[in-house]
């Protein structure tokens, strides 16, 4: 753990209870409830803090999205409704941060995945909670980000042509902008909004698991993205502007004021360019 995000650390694990169960969870074992302090969240939040991936709680933690893991690699994250692709991208994305991304039942899941690409490159499901447009014909740009970012631990980053058409195809919504996907993803004044931790579809997530893809590095449209975010940096820090409310007590990411590990992140893209951080 490092110890300046020991408050954090200590204020996620207070929450452990908080839907009924034990490790975020609820009695029946939704592992999605109660945002920003869902089992998978946590799981991820702690691993950003710095908790070792061998502490018992992340290991247990990750027990029990196992179990959520189905033969055919879905995840089933509530005992009830349907399994959406979105729960199965966030369930591996979340193992992977957790160092299961070479566990046999996830490369199921990526095979899976890479199964269901949708036609022009992403991934989408078929609630139309927003009704019937041409588009919701479209993939949903925040779970094929999601997906990159779990891709990103695998064999198959930039030697797979099907990764490199997830990439392009969030590419080319940085030029249309336009909501797309069943789910409404657009790039407007909230995706402009740095967002910290990675959770939500915004500039900074979108451009940290980007960069580290070959098919976008040089390309004028991750180029044009990146010098939006380096227009907000303050002393050469990422400055978080829209964290989650829930989280606004906690040290790592403070609304308005630099945050270190935020900082580190930008770091890692400019190290995946080849630029050395000053």
């Amino acid at each position: 753990m490092k110890p300046r995000y020991e408050s954090d650390i200590k204020a996620i694990l207070s929450k452990r209870d908080h839907n009924g169960a034990d490790y975020w969870t609820t009695p029946d074992r939704r592992l999605i409830k109660g945002s920003p302090f869902t089992t998978l969240d946590c799981a991820y939040m702690l691993s950003d803090l710095g908790m070792d991936r061998s502490e018992p709680v992340l290991q247990e933690t990750a027990d029990l999205i196992l179990n959520a893991w189905r033969e055919d690699g879905r995840f089933k994250l509530s005992p009830q409704g349907a399994i959406y692709p979105c729960h199965t991208i966030i369930a591996a994305r979340t193992l992977c941060y957790l160092g299961y991304a070479s566990d046999s039942r996830l490369q199921k899941t990526f095979d899976h995945l890479m199964g269901i690409q949708h036609s022009d490159g992403g991934w989408r499901c078929n609630k139309l909670g927003y009704g019937r447009g041409p588009e919701t014909e479209f993939s949903n740009p925040g779970p094929t980000l999601t997906a990159l970012d779990a891709f990103r631990f695998t064999p198959m980053i930039n030697k797979n042509k099907l990764l490199d058409k997830a990439v392009e195809f969030l590419l080319a919504h940085w030029m249309t902008r336009q909501p797309l996907g069943p789910c409404h993803y657009g790039i407007g004044t909230l995706f402009m909004q740095v967002a910290y931790p990675f959770s939500s579809y915004n500039l900074f997530f979108y451009l940290y698991v980007l960069s580290f893809y070959d098919r976008a590095k040089k390309d004028e449209r991750f180029l044009e993205a990146l010098d939006v975010l380096e227009s907000k940096l303050s002393g050469g820090m990422i400055v978080v502007e829209r964290p989650n409310p829930k989280l606004a007590s906690f040290c790592f990411c403070k609304k308005g004021e630099p945050s270190e590990l935020g900082t580190q992140r930008y770091h890692e893209i400019l190290k995946n360019l080849g630029n050395n951080p000053a």
